[in-house]
C-alpha cells in the first residue's frame, strides 16, 4: 500500500511537471506568435501607404528565404530593380486614380449655381464683392485672409486672422490668376485645379497628387511691388 502510494505521488508529480512544461510551451508559442505579429503589424503599417499589389504567400516565401539564409530565386540587386519597378507602378496607379477624382470634382463643382469658370479652368465662387476701385496686377503684393483646404476638407495652409502678404509673382498661377479678379473687401472661394497649382506629384507630404485646392479668400490691401520690397519693417508669407 505504502509502495502503491509513493507510485502515486510520483506519477502526480511527473504529471504537474509534464503539465507545467506544455503551459510554458504554449506561453513561449503565444509569445513568439504574438511578436511575429507585431513585426507583420509595422511592417505592414510602412508598406500600407504605398498602394503596392503584395501577393502574402510570395512575400512571407521571400521573407522566410532572407531570415533564414536560405537559397533565393533572385538576388538582391534585382529584388532592388523589382521593386523600383513596383514602387514606379503604384505612384503611377494612385496617381491616376487621383486624377480622375479630381477631375469629377471639378466637373460637379463646375456646374453648381454661383460658380464661374475663367479660360485657363481656374474656378471661383464670389461670396462678398468689395466696393474697393483697384484690382491687383501681376506684380502686386496683396494683404490677404485665408484658408486652404483639399477635396475632402483636409486643411493643408492658412493665414494668422490679421492677414498675410503674398506677392503675385511668387504663387501657384491659380493664386496670381485669381488674386487679380478680387478689388479690395472681397471673399472669394477659389478651386483651382493641378495645373494651376502643384501638378502631378504635388508636394510630398502636404499635397497630393493632381490635388485640386480650394481656399478661402478675403482681400484687404494691394500694394505695389517695388514699394513693398523696400519697406524692410513688413513681413510677408507665401
Amino acid at each position: 500500500m505504502k509502495k502503491l502510494f509513493i507510485f502515486t505521488c510520483l506519477f502526480l508529480t511527473v504529471l504537474v511537471l509534464y503539465a507545467r512544461g506544455i503551459r510554458e510551451d504554449i506561453d513561449l508559442a503565444e509569445q513568439k506568435a504574438l511578436e511575429s505579429y507585431a513585426i507583420g503589424l509595422i511592417m505592414g503599417s510602412n508598406l500600407s501607404g504605398a498602394n503596392l499589389d503584395i501577393d502574402y504567400s510570395a512575400f512571407t516565401e521571400g521573407l522566410r528565404a532572407s531570415m533564414e539564409k536560405a537559397e533565393a530565386k533572385i538576388s538582391e540587386n534585382e529584388a532592388m530593380e523589382i521593386i523600383d519597378a513596383a514602387f514606379s507602378r503604384a505612384f503611377e496607379r494612385e496617381a491616376e486614380e487621383q486624377r480622375l477624382i479630381q477631375e469629377e470634382f471639378l466637373s460637379n463643382n463646375s456646374i453648381k449655381p454661383g460658380v464661374e469658370v475663367t479660360q485657363s479652368g481656374l474656378q471661383f465662387e464670389i461670396i462678398t464683392e468689395g466696393t474697393g476701385e483697384r484690382k491687383p496686377e501681376p506684380n502686386s503684393v496683396v494683404k490677404v485672409i485665408y484658408t486652404g483646404t483639399l477635396i475632402d476638407g483636409t486643411q493643408f495652409d492658412n493665414s494668422d486672422e490679421e492677414g498675410a502678404y503674398i506677392p503675385l509673382e511668387m504663387v501657384i498661377p491659380g493664386w496670381t490668376e485669381g488674386l487679380q479678379l478680387m478689388n479690395v473687401g472681397s471673399k472669394y472661394i477659389f478651386y483651382i485645379p493641378a495645373t494651376l497649382a502643384y501638378g502631378k506629384n504635388g508636394v510630398q507630404g502636404i499635397i497630393p497628387q493632381y490635388a485640386t485646392l480650394i481656399f478661402d479668400v478675403e482681400l484687404l490691401e494691394i500694394l505695389d511691388g517695388e514699394d513693398f520690397f523696400t519697406q524692410e519693417e513688413v513681413e510677408f508669407d507665401f
